[in-house]
């Protein structure tokens, strides 16, 4: 599974979470710890929110310790608000599309996690998606489907009711055409101005996922690991939960994907 880290506060350097930290994003891809997968090496992305209400968007299929370009970035650009994200890949091709994050107008998108059997399904996923949204249908993963089958069914209106109405969806398809595991996600999503997290499974193995308020930076951290060995205030966020995280608060709800049971 993939490994991510997304970010809400008074301006910081990307490095600060992507590079910097004792168990930084880029270490977590080389030798995470509370996944399957310890290497996480089929490419990596950047989206990030500055001036502009679309965020910038930066994405290969290097091994994000091995692109020195990255650290550049990193090193230079400061933002409010950014997710970041090294991809393990659960069958699709690594390609640059198939990176996450995914972006369309000003919301970004990244996943951890996987539907199982997606490959016995992934055209019948294609047709949940919208048809005046399938423009933004550049890659072939899951998780890029499921950014998209949400937006159409309202992200900008309700992200947690769009983002329980696409899990549902995809969830019934894995259940009717895939395989077991049938759904496991951690997500983030941002409109740019709030930080949207959820942790769902469909059975007890979601995929790891903390936050933590820091004082000295003034701002949310959410992490599929946490970032520093020493720092023990660290909150699991419970599996079957829907996070809203603001400039200084954080409000926590469950998350209920709708049962939906597909025609034969």
């Amino acid at each position: 599974m993939c490994r991510w880290a997304a970010y809400l506060g008074e301006p910081i350097f990307l490095e600060d979470i992507v590079s910097r930290p004792a168990h930084s994003l880029i270490r977590q891809s080389q030798g995470a710890t509370r996944c399957v997968t310890p290497v996480n090496a089929d490419g990596f992305g950047i989206a990030w929110y500055g001036e502009r209400a679309e965020p910038g968007l930066y994405r290969d299929v290097m091994p994000a310790w091995s692109d020195p370009n990255l650290r550049s970035l990193v090193g230079q650009v400061r933002s409010r608000l950014f997710l970041a994200h090294v991809r393990a890949s659960t069958g699709t091709a690594t390609s640059r599309n198939n990176c996450h994050p995914f972006t369309a107008g000003r919301w970004s998108f990244m996943h951890n996690g996987q539907f199982g059997g997606y490959d016995s399904f992934r055209r019948h996923a294609d047709v949940l998606i919208r048809d005046d949204l399938y423009q933004h249908r550049k890659g072939a993963t899951d998780s890029e489907a499921l950014f998209l089958v949400a937006l159409g069914e309202g992200l900008d209106q309700d992200p947690q009711r769009a983002m329980e109405c696409a899990v549902g969806r995809m969830e019934a398809l894995a259940r009717q055409k895939g395989v077991a595991p049938h759904v496991r996600a951690a997500c983030a999503l941002s409109d740019g101005e709030r930080l949207y997290v959820l942790r769902y499974s469909s059975d007890d193995h979601a995929p790891s996922l903390y936050y933590r308020w820091s004082d000295s930076r003034q701002g949310w951290a959410v992490v599929s690991e946490p970032l520093e060995t020493d720092e023990g205030d660290w909150q699991e966020v419970a599996a079957g939960s829907f996070c809203v995280f603001g400039a200084t608060d954080v409000r926590i709800g469950a998350f209920n994907p709708q049962n939906l049971t597909l025609a034969a």
